[in-house]
């Protein structure tokens, strides 16, 4: 990885596109960086932790050197598994001592480059770190270690009959400190929000390896300043997330999924503007357009009809009543909107399959071509018609073919564009497209990204949407918390 040249990111993994300079993933002394990895601070991260913990050989540290943005490998010069809190503290101030930079790492399945390694950088690899520690069933909480599977979570607080609600796609497969970092999002993101508005309380290891508890089980606390909230969503770039305590809620006595049929994609943006009209707020309402439904059928055979523009995926939990209105109001709507056919799930099993539809699009959009885009912007409800029909233009226009599915109810598009790297000319027509979305999602008061994070793919982006005052306020926040620029360097924004 020694070409600086610009490189677009791309590849099957789902990540957003950007023109980035690799100089940001070497060393860099500017920010008081000046070493790898050395043999010393592997005999001292070998004493802290014990032999088999720390990773050196290259063919054992080779997994560790990319994330979901499968384009970007940087080999680090050490991974290290602590199990505890305090081991992670220790690994921290070895690091500092050294002024090696550091990288958190949980599963590596973000999709913006957020853990790609800085060159002989020390990884930090939370995935051993997999305790649930506490299920709080008079408190309605849960405390676990960050590296317990964001599923796992969910199943812990199912079991006492309480909800854990983010579901993102990869919520089999990644961490829930990972989810934090990200502040991920997931379906059920319209009614019940995203990571961030479950998060009562962390424990954090800072730059300089203090390790800090921020928040607790307090449903009711404004002494001083929120600092948790200032860690969720900074992607590891001012301290190391090693435990979390999380919000849970009463599950949901019942639940019923419907699907609507559209000939206009516009059609099926104006229903789900009607539901949110008409004050519902379903759990689901999530969207694929015919090119994704025809790769989603082609892929998992679920019975959805190909010859539609538009299948709209809509679900609303609750007490058994309400469900039951809200239901039939949205399937009111959706007719009253267009739709050409509405149908409810008959029992679970169907409901199950029509989630799957929407959960395996990406995997099905993955096959036609050798490289798959997958971009990430967010535009207020009221111009969810619109955008949607811009990508479309936008596709037509630079002559390329994109699939669109995502979080309709709340505004999240995720249009995939379906290409091949080794073409050249047609990535420069991805690039001019991508280009044209971030203008347009940006002047339509939207953002860059909803839920991918920003790591090093939408970086550039950044300071476009937020400004210059912003944009120099968050520089400032990562200058105080860690001067060295040893934690996460490069990503979000270069200091």
């Amino acid at each position: 990885m020694s070409d600086a040249r610009p490189r677009f990111l791309h590849g099957k993994a789902g990540h957003a596109p950007l023109f980035i300079s690799l100089e940001c993933l070497k060393p860099r002394a500017t920010l008081g960086i000046v070493t790898s990895v050395t043999p010393t601070l592997i005999s001292a991260l070998q004493s802290a932790l014990s032999p088999d913990r720390v990773l050196t050989q290259a063919e054992d540290i080779l997994p560790y050197s990319f994330d979901g943005t499968a384009a970007l490998k940087v080999r680090p010069g050490a991974v290290v598994f602590p199990l505890t809190s305090e081991e992670v503290a220790a690994c921290m101030k070895l690091a500092r001592a050294a002024e090696v930079p550091v990288v958190t790492r949980g599963s590596g399945t973000g999709l913006s480059g957020g853990s790609v390694p800085i060159a002989g950088c020390l990884v930090i690899c939370l995935t051993q770190m997999d305790q649930i520690i506490e299920v709080d069933e008079k408190n309605l909480t849960i405390h676990a270690q960050c590296g317990v599977i964001t599923k796992d979570i969910d199943d812990a607080a199912g079991r006492v009959g309480l909800f854990y609600p983010p579901d993102p796609g990869s919520m089999k497969i990644s961490t829930i400190g990972g989810n934090v970092a990200e502040n991920s999002g997931g379906l059920r993101g319209l009614k019940y929000g995203v990571t961030r508005d479950y998060v009562m309380g962390l424990t954090v290891v800072l730059a300089d390896g203090t390790l800090t508890t921020l928040g607790n089980k307090c449903v009711k606390d404004v002494a001083g300043y929120s600092m948790k909230d200032v860690f969720i969503g900074s992607e590891g770039t001012l301290g190391i997330i090693t435990e979390v305590t999380l919000k849970l809620v009463p599950k949901p006595k019942a639940r019923k999924t419907m699907l609507a049929l559209y000939d206009s994609m516009e059609a099926a943006a104006e229903t789900i503007s009607a539901i949110i009209a008409a004050k519902i707020i379903p759990c689901t309402l999530e969207f694929l357009d015919r090119v994704t439904v025809q790769c989603v059928e082609d892929f998992a055979k679920i019975g959805l009809p190909t010859d539609v523009e538009a299948v709209v995926l809509m679900e609303t939990d609750g007490h058994p009543v309400v469900v039951e209105e809200e239901s039939a109001m949205m399937m009111q709507l959706a007719r009253e909107n267009g739709a050409r056919e509405v149908r409810a799930a008959a029992d679970d099993a169907e409901a199950l399959r029509l989630a799957t539809a929407r959960r395996s699009a990406f995997s099905a959009l993955a096959r036609l071509r050798p490289t798959t885009i997958l971009e990430d912007v967010t535009v207020p409800r009221t111009e969810l018609a619109h955008m949607v029909k811009f990508i479309r233009q936008v596709a037509e226009k630079h002559r390329l073919q994109v699939g669109t599915f995502g979080h309709l109810g709340d505004g999240n598009l995720h249009p995939t564009f379906l290409t091949d790297e080794r073409d050249h000319e047609e990535m420069q027509r991805v690039e001019e497209a991508l280009e044209d979305i971030v203008n347009e999602t940006i002047r339509l008061g939207g953002t860059v990204t909803g839920e991918h994070g920003v790591g090093l793919a939408k970086k550039a982006f950044v300071k476009r949407q937020l400004g210059e005052a912003s944009y120099e306020l968050m520089r400032s926040i990562k200058r105080a918390l860690d001067p060295q620029g040893l934690l996460n360097p490069g990503k979000i924004f270069d200091l």
